[in-house]
């Protein structure tokens, strides 16, 4: 005996430093990755799923992103003139010398225009407005054309905007063409050397300055984000004392980063430590054992740190919302050592921790199997933020059932001193009265009843897929974002095209076309207010070539006439007899064309590099560009989605109704995942009460075949009920479903099959106390309850939707458990 309790103990001690030893392993895993950079994901965009078709869209959506999210954004206002200029260059100079930002632009400093004119200068006779191009071809008096054009640049001397010289230009093409160029597309004006802008344009009015700033890292690092903020606090400050007349907005990524980050750690804080407590609570008013409080804590956050360290190692990155629910599944991790603690407090005396394990094995082994089922079918769903809470909720239950199965036993081989025997009593009393009311034959009558009300509020269902509901904006940064898009003029959509092509020329080409088609919608109800595309910085060889035949025909057939009229103008003879070997020379051989490299290799085209993508298939040599749009409405989206479908190679790129339109059609296929995955689950149920079934004074034999499948159902129809009174009550309070309304009601059924299944696993147990059952069953509904239902209070609607939806139908699985118990189960008076 000696030897046995010898080995016993060496065992137990083996066990507990093997899961010492995992413990640490995952913990530091942990702690270096979050003594480096930030794994933690505050990159909204990263929630979403590819929702494109075409590859080459979603990469247009990545680098748009990252070419914006590295800019931030201020906007010094004052009913001041002077006051504003003047704060502005003040909070300009102190954000530059915070150190914060990679830049910051508050004073322009002088740029000569004359270099964008210098880049086209040689490519000039390819480069026609449409204007000019159908003013050429449908002259048919080419020299009297020429002579009105040239008076008319001779005499209309105040131009604005970008000029070429009269020798360069004398007929005006190129400036025309410059004219067109989408540089000034703000309410912007250049005034001592800063960008402001006059509301309603007037200088009475209030005076805004714009300051722009690039980060040095991404905006997604909490480092950056500190920086930043600690740098703004202290400018705005200083400006407030200087002059507080001036209010500062400001809009870019790096701020919403920051507040969705802070949000969500305010609330794993508020969750984590609301469930904490009040599960502490709970189990020391039931147990009355700080030990087995925490042992069950202990086996909560192996669970929870083992949790964290797989998903870091599969997914590198941990998002907002794995963040917020891990902190929710505390509840859930702690079910599993509430029910081993309800044994080990009924054996009493008797007690033995294999024994016990053994005993508690096939409840907890069900109750596991419906879980991951529920957590699995998230794996399915596109969306990276789900993949990873499957991921982290997966590994944390495993963990947790892992533990109380070989952990707990060696840390509890002793009987317990004291049971709370009243307390399991009483429960026993409650649980034989509502078993009588709603059990056995009657459960039909009940599921009959839960019917005929549930039908109506399932007809008042309706659904929101709005994108939307994935994320809560800060609405004061919402707001000074659109004070800086009104004040600056330009609509910052999300819809685009994506022009794509086999070689540049291809794109260009096609972007030609496309802008072609949203020129002709230009006055009509279904117009944009204008558009960016690198065809209108760079025209296509085609188009190129086609102008310099054009002129080459309508216009330089006869130098001599050409020259007399320059003459004729007051040109000297020099101007003149260059221009007219320009024209010889470009009749004579074909001349270099503009190309789009050469643009790009312009300092000056930095804040339009954006519109073109370059190679983005090597494998193909496929190339892509894009055309952003101004002023997208849903009442012209419909027209320029028509528009792209005629163009070959363009597609309309809208992430926002895409990624609404994913929820959609996600959220009618989760009816059928459901559907699935309850009968799954009576498969399960059935396979596993298909060979005892215990009767009151008989001893256990083997079922019949109606047995069995009515076993099954027993247990599977408590959570089928929930699942249809939480949908009944959804459509009587008229709240919209979305996607994860219907993903949660999953997890309802992979949570809530387990009551049903802790009871009637109790009934098969010829030792057990259905009491201590009932109330270890109430106890882990309550701790579940508790943490998935602070999730109701999140900011986060996603969250907020599956929240509400676990809470309540968790709620209604517990109380309708009973039904999963044998008709003739024994009762404990």
């Amino acid at each position: 005996m000696d030897v046995l309790r010898h080995g016993s103990a060496k065992n137990a001690w083996g066990m507990r430093a093997a899961w010492l030893l995992l413990a640490l392993v995952a913990a530091l895993y942990c702690g270096w990755r979050f003594a480096g950079p930030s794994p933690l994901q505050t990159n909204l965009l990263a929630l979403l799923p590819a929702t494109e078709a075409d590859p080459v869209a979603e990469k247009a959506v990545d680098t748009l992103a990252s070419a914006l999210g590295d800019r931030t954004v201020f906007l010094v206002t004052s009913h001041d003139d002077a006051h504003a200029k003047a704060a502005a260059k003040q909070l300009g100079a102190s954000l530059q010398k915070s150190g914060a930002f990679a830049s910051v632009t508050a004073e322009l400093p002088p740029f000569d225009l004359s270099q964008i004119a210098s880049l086209y200068l040689p490519y000039r006779f390819g480069l026609l407005t449409p204007a000019d191009r159908a003013a050429i071809a449908r002259s048919k008096a080419p020299d009297t054309a020429l002579r009105d054009a040239l008076a008319q640049r001779i005499y209309s001397p105040l131009r604005g905007g970008l000029t070429t010289s009269l020798a360069d230009d004398p007929f005006g093409w190129l400036e025309h063409w410059l004219g067109n160029l989408p540089l000034a597309t703000s309410n912007l004006e250049l005034e001592d050397g800063l960008l402001v802008s006059h509301q309603d344009g007037h200088r009475a009015n209030a005076t805004s300055v714009l300051i722009v700033a690039t980060l040095p890292g991404s905006a997604y690092e909490t480092k950056t984000q500190h920086a930043v903020l600690a740098a703004l606090s202290q400018g705005e400050s200083a400006l407030k004392q200087a002059f507080p007349d001036v209010s500062v907005a400001r809009t870019g990524a790096v701020f919403y980063a920051e507040s969705a980050r802070s949000a969500s750690e305010r609330e794993v804080h508020l969750i984590g430590v609301a469930s904490l407590v009040g599960i502490a609570l709970l189990m020391m008013w039931v147990f009355r054992s700080p030990r087995l409080l925490l042992l069950g804590f202990v086996s909560t956050a192996l669970g929870i740190v083992c949790a964290l360290a797989v998903t870091l190692l599969v997914f590198g990155k941990l998002h907002l919302l794995t963040l917020v629910f891990g902190a929710s599944l505390i509840g859930e991790a702690v079910d599993y050592s509430i029910q081993y603690f309800v044994v080990y407090l009924g054996a009493g005396r008797d007690w033995d921790a294999r024994r016990g394990a053994r005993a508690v094995r096939p409840a907890l082994s069900v109750a596991l199997a419906t879980s991951l089922l529920g957590y699995a079918i998230l794996t399915w769903v596109p969306f990276p933020a789900l993949k990873q809470i499957a991921c982290f909720a997966m590994a944390g239950i495993v963990t947790a059932f892992a533990s109380v199965m070989w952990l707990l036993p060696a840390l509890l081989p002793h009987a317990p001193k004291r049971s709370p025997r009243r307390l399991f009593e009483r429960s026993a009393r409650l649980l034989s009265a509502w078993h009588r009311l709603i059990g056995g034959k009657r459960a039909w009558i009940v599921a009959a009843l839960l019917l005929i009300v549930a039908i109506p509020g399932w007809l008042r269902l309706t659904s929101d897929d709005d994108v939307h509901l994935l994320i809560q904006r800060d609405p004061s940064l919402v707001a000074q974002e659109d004070k800086v898009r009104d004040a600056v003029g330009v609509d910052n959509s999300a819809q685009f095209f994506v022009v794509r092509g086999e070689t540049p020329e291809a794109v260009l080409q096609r972007a030609e076309a496309l802008g072609a088609k949203l020129d002709a919608l230009s006055g009509t109800p279904n117009g944009v207010g204008g558009y960016q595309s690198v065809a209108q910085f760079v025209p296509s060889a085609q188009q190129q070539n086609s102008d310099r035949a054009l002129l080459a025909q309508n216009v330089f057939r006869d130098t001599a006439a050409s020259r007399s009229t320059l003459l004729q103008a007051g040109f000297k003879d020099e101007v003149a007899d260059a221009w007219i070997a320009a024209e010889t020379k470009l009749q004579a051989k074909p001349q270099a064309l503009l190309t789009v490299d050469q643009w790009l290799a312009a300092p000056w085209s930095q804040p339009y590099r954006h519109l073109w993508l370059g190679q983005v298939d090597a494998a193909t040599k496929a190339y892509a560009a894009v055309v952003i749009p101004q002023g997208v409405t849903p009442r012209n989206a419909a027209a320029l989605i028509a528009t792209a479908r005629a163009v070959p190679g363009v597609a309309f790129v809208d992430k926002a109704a895409s990624v609404s339109k994913l929820f959609g059609a996600y959220r009618v296929d989760s009816g059928w995942w459901l559907g699935g995955a309850l009968t799954l689950v009576l498969i399960l149920l059935i396979v596993r009460y298909a060979r005892q079934e215990v009767h009151a004074g008989h001893a256990a034999k083997e079922a019949p075949l109606g047995h069995r499948v009515r076993g099954g159902i027993a247990v599977t129809l408590p959570v089928l009920l929930a699942v249809g009174v939480t949908l009944a009550v959804f459509g009587y309070a008229r709240v919209p479903l979305n996607l994860f309304n219907w993903l949660a009601l999953m997890l309802v059924l992979g949570v809530g099959a387990n009551y049903a299944v802790f009871l009637r696993e109790g009934c098969l147990r010829a030792d057990a106390d259905l009491g201590a059952v009932w109330t270890g069953v109430l106890l882990s509904a309550a701790t579940t309850l508790l943490s998935f239902g602070m999730l109701g209070m999140s900011a986060m609607p996603a969250l907020k939707s599956f929240g509400a939806t676990l809470a309540l139908g968790i709620a209604v699985s517990v109380l309708l458990a009973p039904i999963g118990m044998p008709s003739e189960s024994r009762r404990i008076a």
